[in-house]
């Protein structure tokens, strides 16, 4: 095959569209690392293998990492995890987690990779979800003018602890241009005068962790909880099975309900009785999706709940049922058979059922189970609580009770403190950002004039409307419209009064020969003899000249049979139109009047 000449290679590359890469969940968060050498090497196979064998020291430093700061953490979905991936020729890892309903989760896994970074100087980390740039969001109020979130993306990135943005060409004058995954790989270690480091925009971007480590702890809640024996089994096992039954439970359908309906108590995995008080380990998340759920016990259940006017125990096996019945959908559902949790468990089961494995005893899960029961207030928001800290009097009342915890009540006051600054700013619009000064063009586009002219004019101001609409009947003089017309109306009539007589006489003669030649093929003016007849001094009365009456002077006598025939003769003229223009109609508007429409076919009568 020939190769491809320039000018084919150019029209391929124009046509050539890579395919997209499918866009995240909106509960999944996205990081990719790469280590990047400031000391340019060219590829090589040893370099190959040597990034291979740093990415894995990557891994195990992000091993220890999260044994070391999650050693009782519980993932609400999915855990942070990191595998070698390879892309354009460009070894490095990647991870996907998601983190459901918490959006703890994503933070924890950003606070890690920041702690990644201070470990190994030369790793560069890029974090991404739903969102996109979403440390950029975060950093909203302090970010400059020309970063938008068209031109944000592998701009931002995590590298010794602290927040990166790729700045723009200094030649350009207004950003426009995006950069690729590749410029930016090249850009970051080694054009160090076009990387920004604010303290003020990566101190909003990292607000969120500002208590980390200690605040990761907050994330938990443990509960006492009664339970089959079997169940706490389970969870003592593996305290991260909570997780999965309680999604299974949360995320609940018909299929997975008829599990508890079709089957009997003794058909169950997890049947009522034998059941044990034990410390549950939670998220937050997930203790209060069960705890806001209404969900009737099932028939097995029914007889196994205590009375509910001994709350303390009903509430406990209350939670215990649903947190049974979730691990009985998780396990009987066939849309979870696939799942790595799921066969864990049924193996634990049958290592149970073979004998090689057996329940504690009550007497063991009490002398070193762990009976930790924490407080529930975190729960509890009325009205007048969330009232309160808008307002910012949260600290005031002391015997109300905080609301939350500590680190919800600062988030909200953040909140409400943007929200304020932003009423406050009158250069931003509804999406926050300013229109006008965004850009850093010393003179604004076309486009940005036109938007502006076009907000300009749509711009309502009640006095000029109401003054618009007075002036509406009014002159610039201050007539009245309605005057102004009845006197140009009158002056219009004084005007054809005036009119020079010769010239009405030629028109009206023009006129007349037009009708008299439109209405002789009709007969209608064969009439001389019948007045003759009937009338002979009206013939006699007839002359060659002409003479001009006003309309007003024209008396109509109905005795007359001449006045009679030429009011018969002009109706008819009329009603020969057919509401069409005509001779007949003209010269009747000319002399001001207006007929009225023939109506004798509807059965009205009509008067001579």
């Amino acid at each position: 095959m020939p190769p491809m000449s320039e000018e084919d290679l150019e029209w391929f590359k124009s046509t050539f569209r890579p395919i997209p890469r499918p866009q995240l969940p909106e509960d999944a968060i996205e990081y990719s690392l790469y280590l990047l050498s400031a000391d340019p090497a060219p590829a090589s196979t040893d370099t190959v293998v040597h990034t291979r064998a740093r990415l894995q020291e990557v891994q195990k430093s992000a091993s220890e990492l999260v044994k070391d700061l999650l050693k009782d953490y519980i993932w609400q979905r999915e855990a942070f995890s990191l595998e070698i991936a390879k892309e354009n020729d460009v070894t490095y890892l990647r991870g996907r987690t998601n983190f459901g309903d918490s959006i703890e989760d994503e933070w924890v896994i950003v606070y890690l990779l920041r702690e990644l970074t201070k470990k190994h100087q030369d790793l560069w980390v890029r974090v991404v979800d739903s969102d996109g740039e979403f440390l950029l969001v975060e950093a909203a109020s302090s970010l400059p003018d020309w970063l938008e979130p068209e031109i944000a993306d592998y701009r931002v990135w995590i590298n010794n602890g602290h927040l990166v943005i790729i700045n723009p060409k200094p030649d350009r004058k207004r950003v426009t241009e995006k950069i690729t995954l590749e410029e930016s790989l090249k850009i970051a270690p080694h054009e160090n005068d076009r990387l920004l480091r604010s303290s003020s925009i990566e101190e909003e971007a990292f607000y969120r962790l500002r208590k980390y480590p200690e605040q990761i702890k907050e994330n938990l809640h443990c509960a006492l909880v009664s339970v089959p024996r079997k169940v706490a089994y389970l969870l003592h096992q593996k305290p991260a099975y909570i997780s999965a039954a309680v999604e299974a439970f949360y995320t609940r359908d018909p299929i997975s309900l008829r599990t508890l309906k079709a089957r009997g108590k003794d058909d169950l995995l997890f049947p009522p009785g034998d059941f044990v008080t034990v410390s549950v380990r939670f998220t937050r998340v997930g203790y209060a999706q069960v705890k806001s759920q209404d969900f009737p016990a099932p028939v097995s259940w029914a007889q196994n709940m205590p009375a509910p006017t001994d709350v303390e125990d009903f509430t406990k096996v209350e939670t215990g049922m649903k947190v049974s019945c979730g691990f009985e959908m998780l396990l009987n559902d066939p849309q979870n058979q696939d799942k790595p949790m799921v066969r864990e468990i049924k193996l634990l089961l049958e290592d149970l059922d073979t004998g090689d494995e057996v329940l504690p005893t009550v007497d063991e899960m009490q002398r070193s189970w762990s009976m930790q029961q924490d407080d529930e207030s975190w729960l509890d928001i009325s009205f007048e609580d969330l009232d309160r800290e808008l307002k910012g009097e949260g600290g005031k009342d002391k015997k109300s009770g905080a609301f939350g915890d500590q680190s919800a009540q600062e988030n909200l006051q953040r909140i409400v403190a943007r929200f304020e600054e932003f009423l406050k700013d009158d250069s931003a619009n509804f999406d926050g950002v300013d229109l006008y000064n965004s850009d850093t063009d010393d003179e604004p586009d076309d486009e940005e004039a036109s938007s502006e002219d076009e907000e300009a004019d749509l711009k309502f101001d009640e006095e000029e409307f109401i003054k618009y609409m007075k002036e509406m009947r009014m002159d610039p003089s201050g007539v009245d419209l309605r005057t102004r017309f009845d006197k140009a109306m009158k002056g219009r009539v004084e005007e054809l009064d005036s009119t020079d007589e010769e010239d009405d006489i030629k028109e009206i003669e023009e006129l007349s020969r037009q009708m008299e030649a439109e209405l002789r093929p009709t007969g209608v003016l064969n009439v001389n003899n019948r007045d003759a007849d009937q009338n002979p001094a009206a013939v006699k009365g007839k002359g060659k000249g002409k003479q001009r009456a006003d309309l007003e002077d024209f008396d109509f006598d109905e005795e007359d049979p001449a006045n009679v025939n030429l009011v018969k003769n002009l109706l008819e003229s009329l009603q020969s139109q057919a509401g069409m223009p005509g001779p007949a109609g003209n010269l009747l508007g000319m002399m001001g009047m207006q007929m009225p429409p023939d109506d004798r076919k509807s059965g009205k009568s009509r008067k001579s």
